[in-house]
């Protein structure tokens, strides 16, 4: 499933998922995508896996991949990786299934965090891509 077809997280026990939102004394640096865990999550630009990392220390379950396409980092997280460091891959190809949240976040809306930097490590919120990218999915037309 691309995650441009999938629903932004909204507010729940545990925050909210638009860019920007509180997370006590910082920001949400990305954008959460509701999915329950196992689905498939596609690649949303066309690029080279640069990444596959562990965002938690004690957590070393919880993955994200990273994406490189033009200036733009694209990073996923809760993803189980069925990729590599290396690959190629074309917009929409599977990156990986989502992750289970609940033993981590216990109440938390199941989703996929999406996030953009470009490369001088600024955060670019993926909103406006998001919406961009509903607007031409020829699937859900």
């Amino acid at each position: 499933m691309n995650l441009f077809s999938m629903d932004f997280r909204k507010c729940d026990p545990k925050g909210c998922g638009h860019f920007g939102a509180s997370r006590g004394s910082r920001k949400h640096k990305g954008v959460d995508m509701a999915c329950h865990p196992g689905t498939e999550v596609g690649s949303p630009v066309r690029g080279q896996v640069t990444k596959i990392g562990w965002p938690y220390s004690g957590h070393p379950e919880i993955r994200y991949v990273q994406v490189v396409a033009g200036q733009h980092q694209f990073r996923m997280f809760y993803v189980d990786p069925t990729v590599a460091v290396g690959d190629y891959i074309e917009m929409n190809d599977v990156i990986g299934t989502s992750q289970a949240l609940g033993s981590l976040y216990p109440g938390i809306t199941e989703h996929v965090h999406f996030e953009i930097k470009d490369m001088a490590g600024q955060y670019v919120d993926p909103t406006p891509v998001i919406i961009a990218l509903r607007s031409t999915d020829r699937s859900a037309q």
